[in-house]
């Protein structure tokens, strides 16, 4: 039977309460417990499929085809536990699982209330594959005294009250600003925001201060005093040059032997952080640096592109060098030559995304890779533009483009080397079929799907393996129809589905290192085990900084 952490945050949003989770899953495996990290999210969208990426990051998606909180990313970065379709759940989900039970006649003619019905339902995802694991973590999205978190704070409580004694534990997150002006750390709002979760009948039983530095003894003493919690539970969560230090900080800083001494569990192993130190150590002292440029449609916010981001600092990672990402809007490559802006770079890396926007900022961009012989990766559109790029100026097809710019401009203007999927075969064998009207949300082919890899390519010597598994998000193909003059001109489908209907990998046989893939590599990529397109990709960045 799991113990259950439930982590909450006070005072403002975006202090880490994620990373805190995802840090504090990897401090207890280090001492060998077996955990899982769940996020629960007051929203009303059903899940952030459809949310744009300037409003809550980037989507990230599970092996078994949810579209989840980016959170569930950092869960999986630290822990290596992949997410599920049962780690993520927001009020939508909730309130659409308690309608569609009402509307059967599940209730039995009751009156549905938030009280019991809705705090149930939660409760009961809460639940699910308790006797899986040692430690369940449940992080509750935004902070206390939202009015739309008040559902799952209140199940929350509930939930501890049906577990025996000792079986939950309640960890808040929240802010100690220091005022520069005064020259004080103020106790104030940590103090209000408990006041508020003590109000709704919870109390923590570890406190996470999110601080600039230590937090003296005579402030940790008054936050014990004021907040009841005992000194040693009050916990210092400072700003850290990378992200990947959490473990090792929040452990120097007591974080897990709290959370034990809360379970009572006494005494507890000892954790292995080598790992993390061989990380850490990797980051801040690495042999060079290579420059990367990202060509996307949603650069003005990182987080939109988070897991990519990290995919490259874990290439990184593994060739010992530093990574610098330089953010570059497609846009600005529309028109002209994209030289003077990607000049210098050692690489170049066009992501996903939706819609006709800055397309053809990334199609030149994978011009210039092309013709210029430097490393190209194309993840999901970033693919599909350069087969269009390719089929325009290499193999002739001077109206080619994609199926999505003709349905969003409402005329066809383009010859589809690019369609729209209206059949696939899922996992399991079974057909999915879509059409263009269809609802937006959850109708991608998404999830992990097989891939059989061509044995001489590149990216089977890069997997070392001629059979992958890999994730997918996105409702547009790359048509088989145009194939032989592509491959004609050195463009090579060199990973097909296994029914080798559907291209998944293209890569360019006359250059150092040009490959576009259809799924997220990012997606599955960890500090302690880098995806290898990543780990390929960085390394050819760095022959690529020598020829500079």
């Amino acid at each position: 039977m799991a113990r259950f952490v439930f982590i909450t945050g006070g005072v403002v949003s975006s202090l880490g309460k994620g990373l805190a989770s995802a840090a504090l899953g990897a401090l207890l495996q280090a001492r060998g417990y077996s955990v899982r990290l769940r996020k629960l999210d007051p929203y009303l969208n059903v899940d952030p499929g459809t949310m744009s990426p300037f409003e809550h990051g980037e989507v990230f998606v599970t092996d078994d085809g949810a579209e989840t909180d980016l959170d569930l990313g950092h869960y999986e970065r630290f822990t290596g536990v992949a997410a599920r379709k049962t780690d993520s759940i927001s009020s939508g989900r909730i309130y659409s699982n308690v309608l569609e039970k009402e509307r059967r006649g599940d209730y039995l003619g009751k009156t549905i209330q938030v009280i019991p019905h809705v705090t149930n339902e939660i409760k009961d995802f809460i639940a699910i594959g308790e006797d899986e694991v040692d430690f369940m973590l449940c992080e509750i999205g935004g902070t206390v005294g939202d009015i739309e978190g008040l559902p799952f704070f209140e199940a929350i409580r509930q939930f501890s009250l049906d577990k025996p004694a000792g079986q939950c534990v309640f960890m808040h997150l929240t802010l100690l600003p220091w005022i520069a002006a005064s020259g004080e750390l103020k106790t104030k709002p940590t103090q209000h925001s408990v006041k508020e979760l003590r109000s709704i009948g919870l109390a923590p039983d570890v406190l996470v201060c999110r601080a600039e530095g230590p937090i003296p003894d005579k402030e940790r003493a008054k936050l014990a005093m004021f907040c009841s919690v005992r000194p040693e539970r009050v916990i210092a969560a400072n700003d850290l040059k990378s992200i990947y230090e959490a473990p090792i900080a929040y452990h120097q800083n007591g974080l897990d032997q709290a959370v034990l001494d809360a379970f009572g569990i006494s005494p507890a192993p000892r954790p292995d952080l080598s790992p993390w130190r061989d990380v850490v150590d990797a980051i801040h002292d690495p042999d060079g640096e290579v420059r990367i440029a990202i060509v996307g449609k949603y650069t003005q916010l990182e987080d939109a592109y988070k897991s990519i981001s990290e995919a490259l600092t874990h290439g990184g990672i593994a060739n010992r060098v530093k990574v610098k990402v330089e953010w570059l809007d497609s846009e600005v490559f529309e028109h002209g030559d994209p030289a003077p802006n990607l000049e210098g770079f050692h690489g170049i890396l066009v992501p996903g995304g939706f819609g006709e926007r800055g397309t053809e900022g990334k199609i030149n961009a994978a011009r210039f890779a092309r013709e210029r012989k430097v490393p190209y990766l194309g993840i999901c559109l970033g693919m599909q533009m350069a087969v269009i790029e390719a089929a325009r100026n290499l193999a002739g097809i001077e109206k080619a483009g994609s199926e999505e710019f003709d349905h969003e401009a409402g005329a066809t203007r383009f010859e589809p080397v690019v369609y729209h999927m209206k059949e696939w075969m899922d996992g399991s064998g079974r057909v999915e079929t879509r059409e263009a009207g269809d609802d937006k949300g959850g109708t991608m082919r998404l999830g992990a799907y097989r891939a059989s890899l061509t044995p001489d390519s590149k990216v089977a010597a890069i997997y070392g393996t001629e059979q992958i598994e890999e994730r997918h998000r996105h409702r547009y193909e790359v048509a088989l129809t145009y194939r032989e003059q592509l491959e004609a001109h050195g463009l090579r489908f060199s990973g097909m589905s296994p029914d080798g209907k559907l291209p998944e990998i293209m890569e360019i046989e006359d250059h150092p290192w040009f490959v576009g893939v259809q799924y997220h590599p990012e997606l599955k990529s960890k500090p302690l085990d880098p995806h290898p397109l990543f780990r390929s990709f960085v390394r050819a960045a760095i022959e690529q900084s020598r020829l500079v």
